[in-house]
């Protein structure tokens, strides 16, 4: 078995199939407190220890089926974290399974969560608690073997105190009052269909709940809720053209949960719970296409994972894959072509930040010695997007290409896999079309960095009037500028918005006299759309206008979602006038800030410790 390069783990000695965890949220000492119970079974003959991560954890006690266990740490890694060798009483037959128990606590500084005082929350009364696993964090909570190679079913009982709500990645089992503690109440969750760690999610906070369809509830703070309802309310019809496209839906339920606005992603998709940013609340179900990637993630990333995060494009480019494809179904094939030609674009963006030779845009990564934060980008996302699109166009087009999507995640639910069993499995799905296979230039596609060999085909009616406009403001001159009136946007969607800034932002930088006519006629700093938001600021900053600098600050912290606060930190500190300013307010905000958001600023500010 290949190793994983994230992971201390040994999944080919020894399997972790169930957790049983049983804890409890201390919001004072804000730490995680209790006992991992992992049922762990022997892959080999006379096996006399187990290896699982941690990540500055502290451990009281083990035992492996009741009997005290001896264990020790070993040497710290910098972002790996540490090694936790347990070794068994009396060792273990291949086959034979063992209950390895163990007493926990995670640290204040967890890189897997992020504590809020009450102050810091919509409600201002209650504090509050979220967890983001993904990747290599969830080691940073309790022991575990954290590798995606490795899936197992969890059980688990959560005492908080009783004015809050705790949920997890998993099916709601009740409450009960805490025996131990009459201020508190446990609430247990059971999570049967078998997850890698990553998935493991738990939020604990004043949370109301609205029901939006038969098998969905949205959760947020009260504030929050009705807005949450209305912006959300396709997630029915999307779950619906999902499994039509993918497969049964096995997860039950299937929850949405909105969180503070310092969530570092758009979405993650715990299953039966996807958490996501509130910064989707544009107040027109317009950026509902997160909604239908997370729950594409149902199939793609839940079911079908990828075994190490080296292979994160088989997660990534099949789940936009299925959101684009139920975008299609619902608003119609020319707005499909309209998200992808949108996804290349932003994949330009992207190898054009990160340089053409960089190996972090490599589809298929290696990460010897690279934490998994510092490489993520949009590249699995859109490079692995371009490869499915490129081949749907190759081998007849959507219906035969959904045929083969149906039968990858059927052929592969439940496991976990690396890039040559996909590829493997596309060539026996299409063993009629070998010769057109074979002329796929994979290992460009697979091992070379910047843009892909070859572009697919876009179907461009919606994006002309972007293209267009955005065209005469790259060539026009100053005395062309009254040309331009709120009139140019009249027919415009705000997916269309985005573009034609994301077009903008390609170029390089407009006089500063073009943005301040821009404001003048558009007037983009009374839009709150975060997407068009994020993009106008960043043309301004780029143009040097000093009055965005402020604005710009404020969205950088007034929210937290790493793909908007890192490039307008970016911005700010490539601009002179604002260098400083931007390394201060950074500074100012670093201690309220997610943990590996302020990690990954603090690296584009040269500020890391």
């Amino acid at each position: 078995a290949m190793a994983d390069p994230s992971s201390f783990a040994s999944p080919a000695c020894c399997l972790t199939r169930h957790l049983h965890l049983r804890c409890r949220a201390d919001f004072g000492a804000r730490t995680l407190r209790g006992t991992a119970a992992l049922t762990a079974r022997a892959e080999r003959e006379a096996l006399r220890c187990l290896v699982l991560d941690t990540k500055d954890v502290q451990v009281f006690k083990v035992t492996v089926n009741g009997q005290d266990a001896q264990f020790a740490f070993g040497e710290k890694h910098s972002f790996k974290g540490t090694p936790l060798e347990i070794t068994f009483p009396k060792e273990l037959r291949r086959g034979q399974e063992a209950i390895i128990e163990i007493s926990f606590e995670s640290s204040p500084n967890s890189s897997a969560l992020q504590w809020f005082t009450p102050e810091q929350t919509s409600g201002k009364k209650h504090p509050f608690l979220f967890s983001q696993c993904q990747a290599i964090h969830c080691r940073a909570i309790f022991p575990c073997q954290d590798t995606p190679a490795v899936k197992l079913t969890y059980y688990a009982e959560i005492s908080v105190p009783k004015e809050l709500v705790a949920l997890m990645s998993a099916n709601r089992e009740g409450e009960v009052p805490d025996p131990e503690d009459s201020s508190r109440k446990i609430y247990c969750f059971s999570q049967n269909v078998p997850i890698p760690c990553y998935l493991f999610a738990l939020v604990v906070g004043a949370l109301e709940s609205r029901q939006i369809g038969p098998r969905t509830l949205v959760w947020a703070e009260k504030e929050l809720v009705d807005k949450s309802a209305y912006e959300f309310s396709e997630a029915e019809a999307m779950l619906k053209t999902a499994e039509d496209l993918a497969g049964p839906y096995v997860w039950g339920q299937y929850d949405l949960l909105v969180l503070p606005p310092s969530f570092p992603y758009g979405g993650m998709e715990n299953p039966c719970l996807t958490f996501v940013t509130p910064t989707l609340l544009a107040g027109d179900r317009s950026l509902s296409n997160v909604i239908a990637h997370e729950i594409s993630h149902s199939w793609t990333g839940n079911l079908v994972t990828n075994k190490t995060w080296e292979h994160f494009w088989l997660n990534e480019g099949h789940t936009v894959y299925l959101e684009r494809r139920i975008g299609g179904r619902l608003f119609g094939e020319q707005f499909r072509h309209f998200q992808a030609l949108g996804g290349w674009r932003e994949l330009q963006n992207t190898i054009n930040t990160l340089g053409d030779k960089n190996p972090v845009t490599n589809l298929v990564l290696n990460l010897d010695e690279v934490d998994p934060d510092v490489a993520y980008s949009s590249v699995p996302y859109e490079k692995g997007f371009a490869l499915l699109f490129y081949l749907e166009q190759l081998l007849g087009g959507p219906d035969v290409f959904i045929g083969f999507m149906k039968a990858y995640v059927q052929q592969f639910a439940y496991k976990s896999i690396i890039t040559e069993d996909w590829k493997k499995f596309l060539y026996s799905y299409f063993k009629d079309k070998v010769d057109v296979l074979d002329k796929v230039d994979w290992n460009s596609w697979f091992h070379a960095p910047g843009m892909p060999p070859v572009k697919p085909t876009y179907d461009m009616t919606l994006a002309n009037a972007c293209v267009a406009l955005s065209r005469r403001w790259i060539e026009a001159k100053e005395s062309d500028l009254g040309s331009f009136s709120s009139a140019d946007l009249k027919e415009m969607s705000s997916h269309q918005l985005i573009e034609f800034l994301a077009l903008l932002l390609l170029e390089a930088p407009l006089p500063l006299s073009h943005v301040q006519r821009m404001q003048e006629v558009y007037d983009f700093n009374a839009i709150n759309n975060s997407e068009i938001r994020f993009r106008w600021l960043r043309l301004c900053i780029r143009s040097k206008w000093e009055e965005a600098i402020p604005l710009a600050l404020k969205m950088a912290t007034d929210q937290g979602r790493m793909k908007f606060t890192r490039p307008l930190f970016r911005d700010l500190y490539s601009f002179d006038k604002s260098q400083d300013l931007a390394v201060k307010t950074f500074l100012e905000h670093r201690a309220s800030m997610h943990p590996v958001t302020a990690m990954l600023v603090g690296k584009d500010l040269k500020q890391d410790q």
